[in-house]
């Protein structure tokens, strides 16, 4: 089960033949494509004032989502801010909030048609809407309350309030991306090898009922074995956790 990354150099989105043969390959060797996530890059900003620049980043936005409906992924994932630090002033704040929000009410509406989940994650805090409460003003500020979220375990431990933002979050989750790290940058660890307590974690996400997949999202710079490694070591230390406190996860753990 894996989590595919918009980036063109790893599928070009844009073509539309090339991702019905990533399609094809990936179930020839058994592999199920669970998420896509949305590109996200400074120029891809729908939150942006110019209005220009603010729909050629929701054409961007949208042409994944349909690369996302031939690959038959259960949820597209996307960032709801820019990929920059932003601090304006209150009125162009909220103006870039509802910016957003007319947005994503578009990639909601087309993922409905497509038939495909539509999550939107928790960024870095350091980030524009990086903080979960920008997140649900977005959400209440949307058309249809039919969103769902995916929690980054590694920007919410960096916003040091991971209880806060799950707590926040919890109601709306759907999936996570599991990262690890030591408080201080957004290293992409393998589970077990930075500073977050998963026990408590996986507790509370038991708490929640939560059942949505748990994709691994680990940084990739080591060589392609290194990395599997890391991912199948992360998984067994997840499983490990959940049998002892008797939870049985009904979706299997993948890998971004």
């Amino acid at each position: 089960m894996i989590e595919v990354c918009s980036f063109p150099a790893h599928l070009d989105y844009h073509d539309s033949a090339k991702v019905r043969e990533a399609a094809r390959r990936m179930d020839e060797l058994g592999m199920e494509p669970y998420s896509f996530h949305a590109p996200f890059a400074d120029h891809i900003d729908i939150t942006a004032l110019d209005e220009d620049c603010r729909n050629q980043a929701l054409q961007e936005i949208l042409r994944a989502a349909e690369a996302a409906a031939i690959l038959e992924v259960r949820h597209f994932v996307i960032h709801p801010g820019p990929e920059k630090t932003c601090c304006p002033p209150a009125e162009e704040r909220f103006q870039r909030l509802e910016n957003v929000a007319r947005g994503l009410n578009q990639v909601a509406k087309r993922c409905r048609e497509l038939g495909v989940g539509f999550v939107r994650e928790n960024m870095l805090p350091h980030l524009l809407f990086g903080q979960a409460s920008d997140i649900l003003w977005i959400m209440g500020a949307m058309d249809t309350a039919d969103v769902s979220t995916c929690l980054d375990t590694g920007h919410a431990y960096l916003s040091g309030d991971m209880k806060n933002v799950l707590s926040k979050l919890s109601g709306h989750l759907r999936m996570i991306h599991a990262n690890d790290n030591h408080g201080k940058k957004d290293d992409h660890l393998p589970p077990g090898r930075g500073s977050i307590d998963w026990e408590w974690l996986i507790k509370e996400l038991f708490k929640t009922n939560f059942r949505g997949g748990i994709i691994l999202e680990l940084a990739a710079a080591q060589d392609a074995t290194t990395v599997l490694e890391g991912g199948r070591r992360a998984r067994h230390f997840l499983r490990r956790i959940s049998r002892r406190l008797d939870i049985s996860p009904s979706e299997t753990t993948g890998a971004a």
